[in-house]
């Protein structure tokens, strides 16, 4: 970013002007962002509130069921985006029932706020903790901290509240942002409608690879069918984004892959069973084989790769799977290749430009 002090002229009156302007600039974005979030709020809560009267509708209404949502976010993600897709609903919905009376909201909370409160099952701390976020301007992640660390219990049982409260900032100090940074917000975007969302949140590199590595399993031709990319996935309280997702039509499965820039950790291995576990959950049909994931590591000489496969007693598919995917392999050697590539490409880019 240019600095303004750099290529302004000498003049001894004009610092002021420029922390005046700068200062109007900073307010004018927070207005934005402020009303961005009441509308978005307010928007939510009706949402909310419409699906849970429908739902209340009598019988008829309720024989809907399970699929009132996904028929639901599957209409209106389309004309509006997948800030309207079943997930969100539903945390609209949940959002209604832990706060049903709009005048109680505060204005000051984002969406994103909210959306972390509906996870405090106690209605007296949630309502708390809408108060003191508001009260005390904590960003949500600021937020989820103090109720990860339970800090409304132990304010309740201390009998040294002050320390207690000392503690808390201390430990929300290196968490604190301002302006906050709603560009890189995936769900300020999904509620404006913008596309790609979850893209933002990558690196250049990875996605690149990503890139390259799509292209590649499309190449194979082994009945790959190329579903989304970064496609978001929840549960009651968390939102994830898959690198790619693929259909395999021989193996009738889907087919996760994520991508690590660094060392494959047992955090990595752990989180794509998890992903694989909440896709059989939430995306597999009937007539689906357990999906299978793929977690790939950037780094190029530690480029593996694990396959997680659920119920590994169907020795069929597990053979059948082992014939038709990508072999370790071919996956390493396609991701150092493609690395090795972009890295070149950098390094000549860097070059012309310094000759220049």
């Amino acid at each position: 970013m240019t600095d303004l002090n750099v290529h302004a002229p000498k003049d001894s009156a004009l610092p002021p002007l420029l922390n005046a302007l700068r200062g109007l600039i900073a307010q004018a974005r927070q207005l934005v962002l402020r009303h961005v979030d009441q509308v978005q709020v307010q928007t939510c809560w009706q949402i909310g509130r419409h699906i849970v009267e429908f739902e209340q509708g009598g019988q008829a209404r309720a024989a809907y069921g399970k699929r009132l949502l996904p028929q639901l976010g599957q209409v209106l993600s389309q004309e509006f985006g997948k800030g309207f897709d079943a997930s969100n609903l539903r945390y609209m919905r949940l959002f209604y029932q832990a706060f049903p009376k709009c005048d109680a909201l505060r204005h000051e909370l984002s969406w994103t706020h909210y959306r972390v409160l509906t996870r405090v099952e106690s209605e007296e701390a949630r309502l708390w903790y809408m108060l003191e976020a508001a009260a005390q301007n904590w960003s949500s992640r600021a937020l989820e901290r103090q109720i990860g660390t339970l800090y409304y219990e132990r304010l309740l049982l201390s009998q040294d509240k002050a320390a207690v409260e000392a503690e808390a900032r201390e430990n929300l100090a290196p968490l604190e942002r301002s302006p906050r940074a709603f560009v890189r917000d995936p769900v300020m975007l999904e509620f404006l409608g913008l596309p790609n969302a979850g893209k933002l949140l990558e690196s250049s590199l990875e996605q690149a690879l990503m890139d390259k590595l799509q292209d590649f399993l499309l190449e194979l031709g082994k009945g790959f069918a190329f579903v989304a990319r970064q496609q978001r996935i929840s549960t009651e309280s968390k939102d994830f984004y898959i690198d790619l997702v693929f259909y395999n039509y021989l193996l009738k499965c889907f087919v996760l892959i994520d991508l690590k820039t660094g060392e494959l950790t047992h955090q990595d291995v752990g989180q794509m069973d998890m992903y694989v576990r909440m896709y059989d959950d939430l995306r597999r049909g009937e007539g689906d084989n357990p999906t299978v994931g793929i977690l790939l590591c950037g780094n190029k000489d530690q480029s593996v790769a694990r396959y997680s496969v659920l119920h590994e007693s169907e020795q069929l598919f597990a053979s059948k799977y082992r014939l038709v995917l990508p072999s370790e392999d071919e996956l390493r050697e396609e991701l150092e290749r493609d690395r090795h590539a972009l890295e070149e490409q950098v390094e000549e880019k860097s070059c012309k430009e310094n000759k220049e």
